[in-house]
């Protein structure tokens, strides 16, 4: 059994830091199409369910990586350009999870599940309260602006998508592992 380090950051953690970053990038493109009402760029992305789930079976740098860089690669590729808030937000929901990754063992076990749950609701707070709130300094919002328009349309569906399958993504990985028999 491999020893496990919440901050190590090897080979193993950058292949599944690229592989994290590249499924959310793709993934992310795929629904962009999903745009929130009255929100600016925001849409339902099911996809941010990757970072978090990279962050707690990884380790909370993969999980950054792949929610901060994925984004950035998906808003490049979709034409929204590179905003650094946002992409660092994504990161924090990637990271933020991840901080669970040296006590989790049993990925099926409902006491796991429900701190990985607990984890993410906290990451996508965080998360999507530092990118809405930047946008008061980066675009000159408003508190209302801020609050309506940027963060309850990004932190309602990212819950959603987050605690629907955080815990499906904990369950298949827990299947793999003890099939693959690690």
């Amino acid at each position: 059994m491999q020893k496990k380090s919440l901050w190590k950051f090897g080979t193993r953690e950058v292949v599944y830091s690229a592989i994290g970053a590249a499924l959310y990038a793709v993934l992310a493109i795929a629904t962009n199409w999903l745009q929130i009402p009255s929100a600016g760029n925001v849409s339902f992305r099911p996809a941010v369910a990757i970072p978090m789930f990279f962050g707690v079976a990884f380790g909370p740098i993969v999980g950054f990586i792949a929610g901060f860089l994925g984004n950035i690669i998906s808003d490049l590729i979709a034409g929204y350009g590179f905003w650094f808030w946002w992409d660092l937000g994504n990161g924090l929901m990637g990271l933020i999870p991840g901080l669970i990754f040296l006590s989790l063992v049993n990925y099926k076990d409902i006491m796991t599940i429900l701190k990985a749950e607990l984890f993410v609701i906290i990451g996508v707070l965080v998360g999507m309260g530092v990118a809405a709130i930047s946008e008061m300094w980066v675009s000159g919002a408003d508190i209302n602006t801020v609050i309506v328009g940027n963060f309850i349309p990004a932190v309602i569906p990212n819950l959603i998508n987050g605690l629907i399958l955080v815990p499906i993504l904990m369950i298949a990985y827990a299947a793999i592992v003890q099939r693959s028999g690690r």
